[in-house]
């Protein structure tokens, strides 16, 4: 049985370098299309993501007009603050909310990734990429591997 994670962590790095050379976007960070490539059947978790990115991104954004930030000081605020909202949002939604559903953040430190990208190339710029990418890389997963990758 073949890791379906590290395979889709490595054709996440070979698409969003493809994405960066081809397109000049980053697809919110290296690895993080292979991340929500896998979750792309849980559509709420990918939403909560994205969410989570956008809070952590208004977060240091609103920082930075009362403290100077850049550099790797902002680069770990973001991370930081992504994985605090995170963590908060596990919290609540630990309490099972729709007909027993549970949903979830997508890992610890991809929603600060996200916002990172967030902040550097726009959000509309990085979640459009991001997607893309992330079916891109789906879709590279179900044709090599096919039956493996389905729900």
């Amino acid at each position: 049985m073949i890791e379906l994670l590290p395979v889709a962590i490595g054709i996440g790095l070979a698409v969003s370098l493809l994405f960066s050379e081809l397109f000049g976007l980053a697809a919110g960070g290296m690895i993080v299309p292979g991340y929500i490539a896998m979750n792309l059947t849980r559509p709420v978790d990918v939403a909560l993501t994205l969410g989570v990115a956008l809070v952590a991104y208004a977060v240091v954004h609103a920082l930075s007009s009362i403290v100077v930030l850049y550099g790797r000081r902002r680069t770990a605020l973001m991370i930081l603050f992504g994985f605090v909202a995170g963590a908060v949002v596990r919290l609540w939604m630990g309490t099972e909310l729709l007909m027993g559903e549970e949903f979830a953040v997508i890992g610890f430190i991809i929603p600060g990734l996200i916002a990172i990208w967030m902040e550097r190339q726009g959000i509309v710029e990085t979640v459009a990429s991001l997607l893309t990418a992330s079916v891109a890389v789906r879709l590279v997963l179900v044709l090599t591997l096919g039956a493996e990758v389905m729900p």
